[in-house]
This record gives structure tokens, sequence and C-alpha cells, in this order.
């Protein structure tokens, strides 16, 4: 198939030369095809739709080919070392099988031996690039690459952001080649800049056990087929899954996998039969598993997938490594037993202009706000405590229990939905009153911090009853929690810390909690990690579905925003709407509940596909369960 230049060389003006320290703007060194020249190629090929022939599969990842794919283009006859570097990174970008063209920059050793696909290096725009001086052969050119580190995205597929926005640096050294310039010293990986890395790379979520509740690990695979192992996206995302979990969350996760499974050897493409089924066919390591942890294995591919088309997949069968046997399969209901997700909450709750905890119903099938159930205090001691003001809550995910921080932030009570009775005693104290917003993670451990710079602390009260353990979280230094939220699978907490009185930013924990030891207070939360680097500042944030945040806040110089973030610290693409107000925020892990936001109208919420709609003139603090 012939490519079509994004710009024919012919039509670039005679000695035109790239300015030093400045790279060739994207496009001027790479061929493009896209949707409109493929449809054009198709509907010269065929005028009328077949009546025979034979049935094909859909493949998992139908679709992504609609996209426009860039090719590099390969060194001109007597290319300068300038035009070298530039091709070289141009073609550092493109879809070719193998990155082909980029090799072709490359000496025959330097091409032979280099790994792109071991690591990909992020950065915030384009490279800058220019001559200096060779260390031992001043004679040979040698190129400086630099740039703005943004993130790292290693050998399992994890995305890691850059901390301390730092620079990146390498040095590539040109030779020649039977009188050829060529590249020596190639990058250790490949390395693009953001736009280049959305364009390529898409994110997605794996699945593994803790206890026995799924989690999902974000990782990023290619859009389209992998360069080097020429697997399609679903393929490269189950590949990913039985190499192991992300270094940062593997050691609170397990896979049901068998170690050293894999798919079955020559496997490139997966794809779905006419029952919406996908076939995983794996290595022999997986061979005589038993039918319950072979169900749990289904499981994680399952919802693996889910996660990254919009296929319908109703079912998962594993195959034998004959590639033709059964060795088990399971559907989505089966699954959803299986990964023990939060039950999806029946009520949104925020304290009223009384400061009540109340509790509402909103229906988003609805369109008359009228007909929208009208709040009602939350049952309970506090319906009758009426002498009690409440000051911030949260509800635990099966709804029976209330956490309730006084609305002098001095006092924390654990109170009962379902039974009257008296408001019990208080679980924990601030002698400064600066307790943080309280929240439940779906083990039933209730979270809070104390914000007072002379007793700032962490604090986890054990199936919200039990004695409060104050919990060490390593790499927090001087900073304060400001306020937090613990996620439903137990495993990861959302901090927002605040240091010297200055802006507040949102980290995200790993919560361990070593087996074995009769000391419950060993529960510790470990590498804290951006949670929104991209933001100056962040006000607000929640859990959402498929393990991500929702976050309010401020890129540097910008106005508010609302925007979903993964749990690795990268940027989705979606945002919400009007967000120039919101102070707080809550989302449900159930996609169908609306997002509740407390703004200068009061409470807020969000139907699908629409704009705000008041709920309550009043109040603050909205929640759901968690």
């Amino acid at each position: 198939m012939e490519q079509v230049d994004a710009e024919p060389r012919s039509s670039r003006a005679p000695g035109r030369r790239t300015p030093p320290g400045h790279r060739t703007p994207p496009g001027r060194r790479r061929a493009a095809l896209g949707a409109t020249a493929l449809t054009g190629l198709l509907l010269a090929g065929c005028a009328s739709m077949p009546d025979s022939g034979e049935i094909r599969q859909v493949q998992a990842s139908h679709g992504v080919d609609s996209q426009v794919r860039v090719f590099g283009v390969p060194p001109a006859d007597k290319a300068s070392p300038a035009e070298i570097v530039d091709g070289f990174l141009e073609a550092m970008t493109s879809d070719d099988p193998m990155l082909d063209t980029a090799r072709k920059y490359l000496t025959e050793d330097a091409a032979k031996n280099w790994k792109p696909g071991s690591a990909v290096t992020v950065l915030s725009a384009g490279l800058d690039r220019y001559p200096v001086p060779g260390d031992k052969e001043p004679d040979q050119p040698r190129w400086k690459v630099t740039g703005k580190k943004l993130a790292t995205v290693d050998e399992r597929s994890a995305y890691q952001p850059e901390t301390g926005g730092g620079r990146y640096e390498e040095y590539l050294q040109l030779v020649q080649v039977n009188k050829q310039w060529r590249i020596a010293t190639p990058p250790s990986s490949l390395v693009l800049s953001e736009s280049d890395f959305q364009r390529i790379y898409k994110p997605v979520n794996k699945y593994y056990f803790a206890g026995g509740t799924l989690v999902a690990d974000p990782v990023y695979v290619r859009q389209r087929s992998d360069p080097e192992s020429r697997m399609d996206p679903t393929t490269q995302t189950v590949q990913s899954l039985l190499a192991g979990p992300s270094k940062w969350l593997g050691p609170v996760v397990t896979s049901s996998f068998p170690s050293g499974t894999a798919l079955r050897d020559g496997t490139k493409s997966l794809s779905y039969d006419g029952q919406n089924t996908l076939r995983v066919p794996l290595n022999a390591k997986a061979d005589n598993v038993a039918h319950p942890q072979c169900q749990r294995m289904a499981a994680q591919l399952l919802y693996t997938v889910k996660d990254l088309t919009a296929s319908r997949l109703d079912r998962v069968e594993l195959l034998l490594s004959d590639g033709k046997s059964s060795l088990c399969s399971v559907t989505g209901g089966a699954a959803a037993a299986i990964a023990n997700r939060v039950p999806s909450p029946d009520h949104q709750y925020y304290v009223d202009k009384d400061s009540r905890l109340v509790r509402m119903t909103l229906d988003v099938t609805s369109e008359d706000q009228q007909h929208q159930a009208k709040p009602e205090p939350a049952p309970g001691p506090l319906s009758t405590a009426t002498a009690f003001k409440v000051g911030s809550a949260a509800v635990s995910y099966d709804e029976k229990r209330a956490a309730v921080v006084s609305q002098d932030g001095r006092g924390l009570y654990v109170v009962n939905l379902t039974t009257a009775g008296p408001m019990p005693a208080a679980v924990l104290n601030s002698a400064a009153g600066k307790l943080t917003a309280p929240s439940w993670d779906a083990l039933g451990d209730l979270w809070i911090a104390d914000t007072d710079p002379q007793n700032a602390a962490l604090w986890r009260v054990p199936g919200g009853t039990g004695t409060p353990q104050k919990v060490e979280v390593a790499g927090l230094g001087s900073g304060r929690i400001a306020a937090l939220k613990a996620s439903s699978d137990g495993v990861r907490i959302a901090l927002l810390v605040e240091k010297d009185g200055s802006r507040k930013n949102l980290f995200i924990g790993r919560v361990e909690r070593p087996e074995g030891t009769a000391d419950a207070s060993a529960v510790s939360v470990r590498e804290l990690r951006p949670g929104a680097p991209q933001m100056a500042e962040v006000t607000a944030m929640s859990w959402a579905p498929r393990g991500r945040l929702l976050v309010v806040g401020r890129e540097s110089g910008g106005v508010m925003q609302a925007r979903y973030m993964l749990a690795d610290g990268s940027m989705v693409a979606a945002g919400l709407p009007g967000a120039a107000g919101l102070s707080a925020i809550a989302a449900s892990e159930d996609e169908s509940k609306p997002v509740v936001a407390f703004s200068e109208d009061g409470i807020v919420w969000l139907p699908p596909g629409a704009q705000w709609r008041t709920a309550a003139a009043g109040g603050r603090a909205p929640v759901y369960p968690g």
C-alpha cells in the first residue's frame, strides 16, 4: 500500500534546515495513512455488498484501526547528522512493524540490540537536540537530546509520574557507515512527547485480588498492534495481566494465575465468537489448576477485557495448552459474584443547613425535578439527637452505620442507622478540634486524620468500633493530611496533603496490612505517589468507577476544573462541566449513579449527559457510602 506523505519532501524549501536546538515539527518527516484514505481505498475496491464468502470472527479490538496511522520516513542518501537525529526521533513515534524505519537510522549492531519495548519515557513537550563535542572522537558528531520528563512507563506497562520535575538527557553518538551517518548509541527506551504518547497508547485496567475483592491496576497499552510483539491491544492487555501486577500495587494484591502462566505460543490476537465469548489459550503452566482457581482466573480476565473494549463481553473461556480443550469458563454474572464488588448505594447523603445528616434518592431517569424524593433525616440516633450538630460524615457501604464528626471538629462518633437509641460515646477525640471528614473502606475499617499541627496523625478504627490506631504514613515528611478518602478495596488511600500552609496536593498511598502479626497497628501507608501531578492545587476528590479518582482542582495559571484521574496519576480525558463553583464532590463506584457536589448553589447533582441540577438549596459535605 502506498504511503500518503503528510508533506511531500519535494514541497519543502530547497536547502531549508532545522535551527539547532529545535526538533522538526511532528508530521514533517513521517507519512500518515488516515481513516479517510482507507475509506477511499475500500470504496474503490468494492462496489456492492458481497453475498457469499466465509464468516469471520469479530476481533476483540475492533474499531481501533480507524485512527490515523503514522509511518516513519527512512533516511535519505547522504543525510546530514541533524537530519539523521530528527528522522530517528520522528520514526520512534511510528506504527512501523518492529519500528523498522527507526532502526534504519542506527548502526547494524545498535539496531540489533535496541529494545524500545522495554520502557517509555514521556516528556511534557517535545525534545530539544543540539550538537555537543564528542568525548573520545571529537570529529564524530554527538548530539545531546533533552526534555522535561513527565513520566515513565515501565516493563510492566505501569505509568509512573515524575515527582521532581526532572530533566531527560541522553547522548546520541553518530558514526559513518559506508559514507552514511548512523546512530551508534540510541536511547535506552522509547522517548515520546505527551501528545505522541496519548496518540499511541491508551489506559486500561487489569484486575487482581486483594483478599476476595478485585482491584483495578491501571496500565498503558498500544492503541493498535504493538510494533515488536505484533499483538493487538486486547492481547497486549491479557499478556500484561498474566505477567503480574504493577510494582506499586504488587505488595498488596495477588493473581490467581499460577506463576509462569502466559498465552499459548504464537497468540497474537484474541477474538469473540457469535455468543460474545472470548477464548484465551494458555500455556501448560495452567493446565492442572482446580476449578475454583480457574474461575477466579477467568473473572480477572473478564473484568480486564470488559474495561478495555466497548464490545459486549458475556463470557470468558480459558483453553488448555493444546489451544482447543476448555479449562473452564465464567459468565458476567458469575464473575460479579467472584469479584465481590461493593453494593450499589441506595442513597446519597449530605449535611443540611441545620447540621443534620440527611439522605436522598436521586432518580437519573426522571426529567421532572418535582418528582425527586425529598431529603429525609438519616435514621437512628442522629434523627432524635436534635442537639447534636454534624460537621462531616461517612456512611458504611452497607448503609447500616454512619461515622460523624461533631460540628466543632473535636469528636468522632459511630452510630447505627438501623436502630434507635441514644448517641454513643466518641471513639476518637481531637483536643484542637481539627478532625477531617471520616472515610470507610469495604473491610469495615474507618479512617480519619487529625490536622492539629501539634498532634497531626492518620488514624484507623478497626471495624469502626475498635481502639483507634495511629497509622504510619511513609514519605509524608512535614506534610499534614487535610482530607482523605479510602478506596473501597482497602488497599489504597487518597490523601490531600498540605505543606507549610501552602496549597493542597493529592497523593495516593498503598495500605499495607501485614498478615500473621498480633500487632494490628502495624497497618501502614507506603509509597505515596502524586495523584494529580498536572494540578497545582487540589480542593476536593472522590473515588470513582473502575479505580479512578474524580478530582477538583486547577492547573498552574488555569481555572478550576473537575477531571477523572487514574490512580497512577495520569489524567483521563473526560471532565465535568461547570466546575468553577465546586468545593466538595462525591462519586459512586456504580456508574449509573450521578455525581453529587457542593457549590455556591448548595447541593447539586449531575445526571448523565445533562447539566448540573440543584438537589437542596442549603447544605454541605455530600457523600456516597464509603
